[in-house]
């Protein structure tokens, strides 16, 4: 049988959702996208809890902040993506042999599947006495804080860029409290105008912040990462 060299069938074929009765045009498109999406056909592949592993690993990446020993804070952990990465990457299960055990402990306001390597509680990490709980939990002061967390969506483009960054404000000064000194916080926030402040925030508190549009943010999204190192104690 002659081989098929016109490149015909060795494309994926993209999968195309018919908009069911009862679901809005919007549903059916975020689905589609979701369908088509290669980093969601890899988190499925590499056992990852959402496509959003990718992101803190391509951060990783490029930074350079989980490494073997490191003790971690995940805000907003839920469902686990950023975890799975930071128990590999800190060596808190032992694996690397030589090499240091990190901790990690995630915090989100609901209850999440458990995690080989991670210490998951079910905080509200803006609670008067968080801070305090999260190191007597990692036995000391945090290298990395980190968030993915985003407010519950609007529908309001402004209101919900503001939200974001008052929750990541609300990240930052909750860092200032149990980041070791040259330690690094990585959080979510939404490109918008709103973020100056949070910048200059950061500024003060950190010898360098940078701000980052990983690989695996959608290229349609307003989403960046600020990852702020060095803290200064």
């Amino acid at each position: 049988m002659a081989k098929n060299t016109s490149g015909r069938g060795q494309r994926d074929l993209k999968v195309k959702v018919k908009t069911a009765r009862g679901r809005k045009l919007s549903s059916t498109r975020w689905l589609q996208r979701q369908l088509n999406d290669p980093y969601v056909r890899r988190a499925q592949a590499d056992g990852y809890r959402g496509r959003a592993a990718y992101k803190i690993l391509e951060l990783d990446d490029k930074f350079r902040f989980l490494v073997p020993g490191a003790r971690v804070v995940d805000l907003g952990c839920a469902p686990g993506g950023w975890l799975q990465v930071a128990v590999k990457r800190i060596n808190a299960l032992g694996e690397k042999s030589g090499k240091a055990i990190g901790r990690i402990v995630g915090v989100d306001l609901q209850e999440v599947e458990p995690i080989a390597g991670a210490e998951i509680h079910q905080l509200d990490f803006m609670a008067d006495d968080a801070d305090e709980q999260v190191k007597t939990w990692l036995d000391g002061k945090a290298d990395v804080v980190m968030s993915d967390m985003a407010a519950a969506s609007s529908g309001h483009k402004q209101t919900d860029h503001l939200r974001i960054i008052a929750l990541c404000e609300a990240a930052a000064y909750f860092a200032f409290d149990v980041l070791e000194e040259n330690g690094t916080f990585v959080a979510k926030v939404l490109a918008g105008g709103a973020e100056g402040d949070l910048q200059k925030l950061l500024k003060q508190k950190f010898t360098k912040v940078a701000n980052v549009k990983p690989p695996a943010s959608r290229a349609d999204s307003s989403e960046k990462f600020v990852v702020a190192t060095g803290f200064r104690g």
